[in-house]
């Protein structure tokens, strides 16, 4: 599967806790009307849980200018928004600062598949900025030239 090249998105949350966010490369649309995307979470993460429990989640598209972000926003244990810059949308989600683009949702439905949760999102803000998209394929990152 590492042949096929994908964007990377960090998905992020406001919890009782502060902000919260994971790295997802399996993202996509999933619908235009209603404005409906997709993402898989792999089911034992820790941040997971505190996403899909908030009331908005943030998904923000990563541009590639964006590696090292990814990285931390994949590493566990540790404070992945600590020295981050990110504002909160109007939802209340963290959004994170030079992103190619910020979407804001609600979870529709989550199903389990193997090792991973997949969630439905109901979009309602998107704001998208120029730049390039950071790319992942055969388990490193690139961008398109």
């Amino acid at each position: 599967m590492g042949h096929y090249a994908t964007g990377v998105a960090v998905v992020s949350a406001a919890s009782s806790d502060g902000p919260v966010g994971f790295t997802c490369q399996t993202f996509g649309s999933l619908s235009l009307d209603p404005l409906l995307v997709t993402f898989a979470a792999k089911s034992e993460s820790r941040s997971w849980p505190l996403v899909r429990n908030a009331r908005a989640l943030g998904i923000n598209i990563l541009s590639s200018e964006q590696e090292a972000l990814a990285r931390v926003f994949a590493t566990s244990g540790i404070d992945k928004f600590e020295g981050v810059m990110w504002s909160r949308g109007p939802n209340g989600t963290p959004l994170l600062e030079g992103a190619l683009a910020h979407l804001e949702g609600v979870i529709e439905a989550v199903t389990t598949h193997g090792d991973h949760d997949v969630a439905v999102v109901r979009v309602e803000y998107a704001l998208a900025h120029p730049g390039t998209p950071l790319i992942f394929y055969r388990g490193g990152f690139g961008f398109l030239d």
